[in-house]
């Protein structure tokens, strides 16, 4: 009986803390970063205050979910990346939240967003006056990419492009290592756990697991390096550094499951 009523709790707890999650990207919107225009006229100082208006909100919410038993969180081991500057943050991609709770530790963090949140109601105004990065051009992103590393801030990236799904390996494109490559990025490497797999790219958000998840973070090390190449065969380079990058992920796993 008890973990029935425990259940159904998380059901609705889950449901209450996104419904939360999505008002909140509302007021952000509508009240909080219009008032940020009037009382912050440049534009660079709008954002690096909007990025930290949304790091507190995230941190926010996700303390709301440990707080109401939807998850708990073990992120301790990434607690240093608070301090770091300019660096390109690769990690893999197993649940919706992800970077929901990289953006809540780390306070100077952008990441490049899918085109289509541009278009959301509930969060296209976080994006927009955070200025994360936009996927929809390609030669424009790898620029967007480069000035940010070089302004000081951490570059969040998932090099699957999308969550993992439960049993599947993970797979890489293609866009994190051109990134890397073409801006000599300084990497660190997150590797994020979710036990029982839950959230997850085919699985709508009440399909929650019989016990409550735990989501675990960790900074890994020794990642592949960067390779010096030759910029007329720079494709070539980032199809193997992907796979290398891919590859040790896969070992990391691996070793940590």
């Amino acid at each position: 009986m008890f973990n029935k009523i425990n259940y159904i709790w998380r059901i609705i707890a889950t449901g209450f803390c996104f419904l939360c999650f999505g008002f909140g990207g509302l007021f952000l919107s509508v009240l909080v970063f219009p008032l940020q225009c009037l009382f912050i006229p440049n534009l660079d100082k709008r954002k690096v205050t909007a990025r930290k208006t949304v790091h507190y909100s995230f941190k926010f919410f996700v303390s709301m979910m440990q707080f109401f038993g939807v998850f708990d969180f073990n992120t301790k081991k990434i607690i240093e990346t608070k301090d770091i500057q300019g660096q390109l943050i690769l990690a893999n991609h197993p649940s919706l939240i992800d970077v929901v709770v990289l953006i809540s530790i780390i306070p100077n963090a952008d990441c490049v967003v899918k085109a289509h949140l541009f278009k959301n109601p509930f969060i296209r105004g976080v994006v927009k006056n955070t200025g994360y990065i936009s996927n929809a051009d390609p030669e424009g992103l790898l620029a967007d990419c480069k000035n940010s590393l070089e302004a000081g801030n951490n570059l969040i990236i998932f090099p699957e492009g999308t969550r993992t799904k439960p049993g599947e390996k993970i797979t890489f494109q293609r866009g994190a290592a051109n990134i890397a490559l073409r801006c000599q990025a300084n990497i660190t490497a997150i590797l994020i756990k979710v036990v029982p797999s839950t959230l997850t790219k085919s699985t709508p958000w009440y399909r929650i697991p019989s016990e409550k998840a735990q989501f675990t973070a960790k900074l890994v090390y020794n990642i592949p390096d960067l390779p010096e190449y030759d910029k007329s065969q720079t494709s070539k380079y980032v199809r193997q550094y992907s796979r290398d990058l891919e590859n040790y992920f896969k070992e990391e796993l691996n070793i940590n499951e």
